[in-house]
């Protein structure tokens, strides 16, 4: 376990007691914080090439969440929303950011503007990139489905590259982008000790339902979105340009849940521009 965890820690990772979890983050170039939280079954490895766009313009700085990545497990964590917004808060007062543009991705979408609403004089900008929050139970993705099954939920403690390797493919839609690289990363950090039982107890909590909020936000956003999203449908995309008053979107032609993965110099110089 010590030696996969070396695996995954740069020369720009850092680590910081937050609460009861000792968080692994990055804190890269100089400028205005943007704070990048990630999302379900990843960590802060997916922002990797938006930290190299970024940092020439901006502090860039990405989190491994509690019960993903390196931060790991704490048996005693119940992951509701607010414990994840409580737990942004703790981050980056012990950073000492005072203001901030924020982004995420995926279910690390719904945290933040779940934060935002919640916090919004700390905010800047928001940034959503195929942001969770309007799923319906008939619309989870592929290993929440498992999950919540308890018939197929102790087969995750089992599973393959393979396995990992298909739903990496339902991830992205350019599927040269799954190398065998991305695939054993994702393997390693999913099997970490306690992650995958966080992953179990995340997919199984009953989140409340807070999209009407979302009118509220004044904060500018951008809305980013890949138009073949297998996990959340581009449909989604314009429900939150609609309902929050001061957003624009973007929606990329054959790019998939990760577009900041995908084709990550075109979102990260779409998203200098919406900050600028």
């Amino acid at each position: 376990m010590l030696e996969t965890s070396k695996k995954y820690i740069y020369k720009s990772s850092s680590f910081i007691k937050v609460g009861d979890y000792k968080v692994h983050y990055r804190d890269v170039g100089s400028g205005t914080p943007i704070v990048l939280i990630h999302g379900s079954f990843s960590s802060l490895h997916t922002f990797n090439k938006w930290s190299k766009h970024l940092k020439k313009d901006y502090r860039v700085i990405s989190i491994d969440l509690p019960g993903f990545g390196l931060t790991g497990y704490n048996r005693e964590t119940v992951f509701s929303i607010s414990f994840y917004c409580n737990f942004i808060n703790e981050f980056v007062d012990a950073l000492k950011l005072s203001k901030f543009h924020i982004a995420g991705n995926s279910l690390g979408g719904w945290f933040v503007w779940e934060y935002v609403t919640r916090n919004s004089q700390r905010v800047d900008k928001m940034i959503l990139i195929n942001a969770a929050g309007y799923v319906t139970e008939s619309e989870y993705p592929l290993p929440f489905v498992i999950a919540q099954t308890p018939m197929l939920r102790n087969v995750l403690k089992y599973t393959p590259k393979a396995a990992i390797r298909k739903f990496l493919r339902q991830v992205f839609c350019d599927q040269s982008k799954v190398t065998d690289e991305l695939v054993e990363r994702h393997y390693d950090l999913f099997h970490l000790e306690g992650n995958l039982d966080a992953f179990v107890k995340i997919a199984n909590t009953k989140f409340q339902d807070n999209t009407d909020k979302l009118g509220t936000v004044k904060n500018p956003t951008l809305v980013m979105w890949g138009d073949q999203d297998q996990w959340i449908n581009v449909s989604h995309a314009y429900k939150f340009y609609n309902t929050i008053p001061n957003s624009e979107l973007i929606v990329y032609e054959d790019v998939g849940h990760v577009p900041m993965e995908e084709q990550p110099k075109k979102t990260a110089s779409d998203l200098r521009l919406f900050l600028t």
